[in-house]
């Protein structure tokens, strides 16, 4: 893996907004846009939203946020690494470093919603070697052919 730091960090810099589009960019072309449930910059800003990125060098290689739905319950939102950057394990360090935050906040569980077309598929590998179950639809999601719900119970 690169060496990097994982921070806090502005969805509003330049070069994360880049990566934010490019992520937003795969969600559309990939989901129908009433599964699409990928967060724009706005939303990112919300109170209960801790964004995070992963840098090396000063590049900015991976964003994830994790959104605390309830005192007990996160949800792990806006995970992407950028193309040039992946099967480094960066994606891994920060999906372990949102957990980790979550148990820190003292959080019981963290849920996610992903696609479940094969562009998908290297996400959902992610999420199930890091742990996470299938679950049901949480914080307001319907059930839909085109998307899948995980969790991981914190200990």
């Amino acid at each position: 893996m690169t060496a990097g730091e994982i921070t806090i960090d502005d969805p509003r810099a330049a070069d994360v907004q880049a990566l934010l589009q490019r992520h937003l960019a795969f969600a559309h072309a990939h989901t129908p846009a009433e599964h699409a449930y990928a967060l724009d910059i706005d939303a990112l800003l919300g109170p209960a939203i801790t964004f995070c990125s992963y840098r090396a060098g000063g590049e900015l290689l991976a964003v994830g946020a994790l959104h605390q739905l309830d005192e007990t319950h996160g949800e792990i939102k806006s995970m992407h690494t950028a193309e040039a950057a992946r099967g480094r394990g960066i994606g891994r360090a920060m999906l372990g470093h949102l957990i980790t935050l979550a148990r820190d906040r003292g959080m019981h569980r963290v849920s996610l919603e992903t696609g479940t077309m094969a562009a998908f598929g290297p996400a959902r590998a992610l999420y199930t070697s890091a742990g996470f179950t299938p679950c049901s639809p949480f914080g307001g999601y319907q059930p839909s052919p085109d998307n899948t719900f995980l969790t991981l119970r914190l200990a």
